[in-house]
């Protein structure tokens, strides 16, 4: 590999480089197949006029009911105007998570919007400002909290009321967040890309609780930065990280995924990714992807290496996603356009 493409791999892994935990929101390892959760403005980001991605995650069956979550986005892309090189992304995401033993359900219809605006005539460069917000919806099953009130003399009894005073086992409330990011080509025939990004969600502090006190869930800072580099005419190296802030919480992930087309490189038929995410005092992530195109399915496996590690046997979460890109025969779609938001 040449010298320049080894500088961005140093670059890129000494920004990783971060003390961290756990944050306090929903994540998945497969950071980049859920672009809105990361930023509002990353919607747009691809080479197409929509999308759709869903992915769904797993997690830690092996010592405890499993974490389950999925996550749907769409996307629309649309220039604005005839004279203009501007673009306009709608989208919307939803999520949904269930967790533990008392089924801590969360629902989330997170509605989004996002101007690119263009910054050069000659190549591909976007400053973006995007905005989400919506509906979210939390609950648990009553029926399956116990507490130590419900023990008489050491022996479980389920008819001795739990002792808990909370009025429902429903809440819901409007959640906002909002994004700005810098998308750009570069390099031999503008083949690399790159984009940086950072969002500042739940940026009205909505009322998080159960026994609904004025507790206000902390607002989130996540930078987010991608980069990808040709190395040949059949082969790239795609760099991605997020770094997160939520309170106390620090949680940071990234890695790299190399990629080979299969038969035409211009045109491929198949394009097969191998590599592996890292998240910091936590897991290591190899995952697969092949790409169809207009399809790609992904799968990574998360491999434990926090505290947890002897309790779960190194056991972690399977994520699976996929994403369709298509284009839509029109005089003004991205097809046709000789620079558009991409990544």
């Amino acid at each position: 590999m040449k010298l320049i493409y080894k500088k961005y791999i140093v670059f890129f892994c000494l920004l990783m480089v971060a003390l961290s935990s756990f944050s306090q929101d929903i994540h998945f390892s497969q950071f980049s197949e859920a672009p809105l959760l990361r930023n509002p403005s990353l919607a747009g980001l691809y080479e197409g006029d929509y999308r759709v991605q869903g992915v769904y995650r797993d997690q830690w069956n092996s010592i405890t009911n499993a974490y389950r979550s999925g996550s749907f986005n769409a996307e629309y892309k649309k220039p604005v105007g005839g004279n203009s090189n501007d673009f306009f992304t709608a989208g919307l995401q939803c999520l949904f998570d269930k967790a533990g033993t008392v089924g801590l359900s969360t629902t989330e219809l997170l509605p989004a919007i996002n101007y690119h605006k263009s910054l050069s005539n000659a190549k591909t460069m976007f400053l973006s400002l995007g905005f989400m917000g919506g509906y979210v919806q939390k609950s648990i099953d009553r029926s399956k909290v116990t507490t130590s009130n419900q023990f008489n003399n050491g022996v479980f009894n389920p008819s001795i009321a739990d002792g808990e005073t909370f009025p429902s086992a429903n809440i819901h409330y409007w959640d906002a967040s909002v994004g700005m990011s810098f998308n750009t080509s570069f390099g031999r025939d503008q083949r690399n890309s790159m984009f940086v990004g950072l969002s500042y969600q739940h940026l009205n502090r909505p009322k998080n609780n159960f026994y609904l006190s004025n507790i206000e869930l902390d607002p989130k800072y996540v930078l987010s930065v991608g980069v990808k580099v040709a190395i040949n005419e059949y082969s790239y190296v795609t760099m991605q990280g997020d770094y997160s802030m939520q309170g106390a919480f620090r949680e940071a992930i990234g890695g790299a995924l190399y990629s080979y087309k299969l038969q035409d490189p211009v045109n491929p038929k198949y394009i097969i990714s191998l590599g592996s995410y890292f998240r910091w005092s936590d897991a290591m992530v190899p995952m697969i992807k092949l790409e169809m195109k207009p399809l790609a399915v992904s799968i990574s496996y998360d491999v434990n290496l926090s505290q947890l590690k002897p309790a779960s046997l190194g056991q972690g979460g399977v994520e699976l996603s996929m994403t369709y890109i298509g284009f839509l025969e029109r005089i003004d779609g991205a097809k046709y356009r000789m620079n558009s938001p991409h990544f």
